[in-house]
């Protein structure tokens, strides 16, 4: 096969793969979205998902598909999760989450989860921010609403 064939192959794979992947909420800029999120809680190991309620269909994702699913303490006593995990539970009821534990035995790392309702939408989402400088949940869940506010996702 030669090296351009080979290029054409990959440069399509890419392009099918990123159609894929969920883009934005109705109505609302991905690029605002992506913009807003990484000012707040933005990071290598942070994940945000944003998926309807009641099925948990994720219609937005912040980060890679490999960072999104890590399995992460819980922080709640059970066995580890990942933030599509979370997401699920939240789109059938799940309580909302603001919780943040160490990832680590010497607790040099941690992570931060927060997940909710969209006010205003029929939405829900989870996220987990994981490293040596995670915020706790309940920063998480601050931030995360003004970021959905500032990119015009829920009412201001």
């Amino acid at each position: 096969m030669s090296r351009g064939l080979a290029a054409a192959g990959a440069l399509t794979l890419a392009l099918l793969a990123g159609a894929c992947a969920p883009q934005a909420p109705k109505g609302v800029s991905k690029s605002a979205l992506d913009d807003a999120v990484s000012t707040a809680i933005g990071g290598p190991g942070t994940c945000v998902l944003i998926g309807e309620a009641g099925s948990g269909d994720v219609v937005y994702r912040y980060n890679t598909h490999t960072v999104c699913g890590r399995m992460l303490p819980s922080c709640l006593g059970g066995p580890n999760v990942t933030v599509q995990d979370v997401l699920g539970a939240t789109a059938k009821g799940a309580a909302p989450r603001a919780a943040s534990c160490p990832t680590t035995p010497d607790g040099s790392r941690g992570v931060g989860w927060s997940a909710g309702p969209i006010e205003g939408k029929p939405l829900v989402y989870a996220a987990a921010m994981e490293g040596d400088a995670s915020l706790p949940g309940r920063v998480v869940t601050d931030r995360l609403a003004n970021a959905f506010r500032k990119a015009g996702l829920q009412p201001r």
